[in-house]
């Protein structure tokens, strides 16, 4: 007992059920991976889903995949790219005690996730003023296929590839916002100086997942932007 509570002493955040920090950041190491297999089986199976459609409906994915702005989703990508960058320096910072530092790399991770959100919000504006949303207005007429020519894309096709473009992108942008509130309550405890070189596995949890969401993106973007882009 007098060495638990010495224990308990020495690392303040060492839950009870717990013998040694080290088992504890273990614990919460592989949780987060476990889940994280999870989410690989659930995105998984979208993305069978669409290289299947797309395999069917070869040159009508690439004609509905032409008329989004790949422009705006290399911005969106160059985004995550700069905030996996800060959640790594997070990271350092929490390791090597510069507290001013990681509370600066957290706040700007955020804000490079509401720039990725905003970014496709405006995304999004555009495909319902375009009447790309499936659903009874949805409008997809008379566009040409590329490297087809005189051939045009088959509406209800387009509509498959726009509905699984929101359902990926949206679910991908559903994760964006529960990062946001993660690293929203990591900033508050970095605020609140309570992350030591002793004890940061928050930040290493919480970055784990961020960088997650940054690897799916990097499969969505390719996929759903640049097929058929060539001449």
């Amino acid at each position: 007992m007098i060495g638990l509570h010495h224990e308990e002493e020495q690392h303040p955040e060492l839950l009870h059920h717990f013998a040694e920090p080290q088992q504890q950041r273990d614990a919460a190491s592989l949780g987060m991976w476990a889940f994280l297999a999870t989410e690989v089986m659930f995105f998984g199976g979208l993305f069978c889903a669409y290289l299947i459609y797309r395999r069917w409906y070869f040159g009508d994915f690439g004609a509905a995949s032409k008329s989004i702005d790949a422009t705006l989703g290399a911005i969106n990508t160059a985004v995550l790219i700069c905030s996996s960058v800060t959640v790594v320096v997070a990271v350092w910072a929490a390791q090597t005690a510069r507290k001013t530092l990681l509370v600066a790399m957290l706040a700007v991770t955020m804000l490079f996730g509401l720039t990725f959100l905003g970014i496709k919000a405006v995304e999004y504006t555009q495909k319902f003023e375009e009447h790309h949303v499936p659903g009874p207005s949805f409008s997809f007429d008379h566009v040409p296929i590329p490297r087809h020519p005189g051939e045009y894309a088959n509406p209800r096709h387009a509509e498959i590839f726009f509905a699984l473009y929101f359902v990926m992108t949206g679910l991908h942008a559903l994760h964006m916002v529960v990062g946001l509130g993660i690293f929203s309550w990591l900033f508050y405890m970095a605020w609140k100086r309570r992350f030591t070189p002793e004890w940061y596995t928050p930040i290493e949890i919480g970055g784990l997942y961020w960088h997650f969401v940054d690897i799916v993106w990097i499969y969505l973007f390719p996929l759903l932007y640049l097929i058929d882009r060539h001449p």
